[in-house]
């Protein structure tokens, strides 16, 4: 799994079994890895590529993905029975019929010589749906016990059941893109902690500007892209005038903002939380204040790789041939069993 706000690689070897009273699940071994200097800004600019070059970067980055897939399980006992492998998403525009992601699966299946799934957005979209989010399937087969699953990645997520039991699911708010942007402008990976933007002062003025994209009024199916971001976050903080912490506190202050109102909206009492943002003790400190929801934030490695774990499980219910996509989610046309599958023989 690489995530939009180009943390790294990660890479995690799962065991799922399908018991009577549904899934279980476990994580043996993971690992992040942090993406060098070159290769963050290849995949950050993969967008302004041309199509030859663009399809180059395809296939090196899957040559990339074999690589260290086959670092990571050199000595284990376990070998998998097959690699799930998102990707990394460049452009992300469903009302055009696309959503495509780099990190070619045919190469990677025959350099490991394992099954590979990969391109699990496309066949969604094809069916008229917004091709994400997908993780919301794997929220409601492997974390069902909790009201509602809040990711709080590059772009936060949040999925939960309506009141028919149907699993419903959308992307709320930029997160990480936005936080790290300002953090790297400091020469920071992130803020640790969200202690910058604890130590900086909202902008009122800026913050009233965040908040008003309709995006955030719209119901129903929906997604957001990094070029959403780009068009209508990017800019606004580009012009602003005010120092980084300022900037960081008034991100904070927005995001906390959309995501707090959409767990009031639907009274959701116990909501689990993962994904970077939930290391962010301002960002959290934040969204408590503004909403009577628990939020519950699990192990380390829960919150580190519960994404690729979750991709992991849309790869087995693939190979099996089960419904790994939700209309219910994505607004498609139906359920489907989304993934181009490359056999290694």
């Amino acid at each position: 799994m690489s995530g939009t706000s180009l943390d790294g690689l990660d890479l995690a070897l799962c065991e799922f079994e399908n018991l009577n009273e549904g899934y279980s699940y476990k994580i043996l071994k993971a690992k992040t890895l942090v993406y060098s200097a070159d290769w963050k800004e290849k995949l950050k600019t993969a967008q302004k590529l041309s199509a030859e070059d663009y399809f180059a970067l395809h296939a090196s980055y899957g040559e990339f993905i074999a690589n260290e897939v086959k670092q990571f399980l050199k000595g284990e006992s376990i070998q998998p029975e097959a690699i799930a492998s998102h990707g990394h998403t460049v452009f992300h525009q469903p009302k055009r019929g696309f959503s495509t992601q780099v990190g070619c699966g045919a190469t990677i299946a025959a350099r490991t010589q394992i099954t590979t799934v990969c391109d699990f957005r496309s066949l969604d979209v094809a069916n008229g749906g917004q091709g994400a989010p997908l993780v919301p399937i794997g929220d409601k087969l492997l974390f069902g016990e909790y009201k509602a699953c809040l990711n709080l990645g590059g772009i936060a997520n949040i999925s939960l059941d309506n009141d028919e039991g149907e699993r419903i699911a959308y992307d709320s708010c930029e997160v990480n893109l936005l936080l790290n942007h300002l953090s790297e402008k400091l020469g920071l990976p992130y803020d640790r902690g969200g202690d910058l933007a604890r130590s900086g002062k909202s902008d009122l003025k800026l913050l009233e500007k965040l908040n008003a994209p309709l995006y955030y009024q719209k119901k129903g199916a929906k997604s957001l892209g990094r070029e959403w971001y780009e068009e209508n976050i990017v800019g606004l903080i580009e012009q602003s005038s005010l120092e980084i912490k300022d900037l960081l506190a008034t991100a904070v202050e927005h995001i906390s903002d959309v995501i707090s109102k959409e767990l009031n909206a639907k009274s959701i009492k116990k909501v689990l939380v993962t994904g970077g943002g939930a290391f962010n003790d301002f960002l959290i400190e934040r969204i408590k204040a503004k909403t009577s929801s628990v939020l519950i934030i699990p192990s380390n490695e829960l919150v580190n790789f519960k994404e690729a774990l979750i991709f992991a499980f849309l790869g087995y219910l693939r190979l099996n041939q089960e419904v790994n996509t939700l209309s219910s989610v994505t607004g498609a046309q139906s359920n489907s069993i989304g993934g181009a599958v490359y056999l290694s023989l």
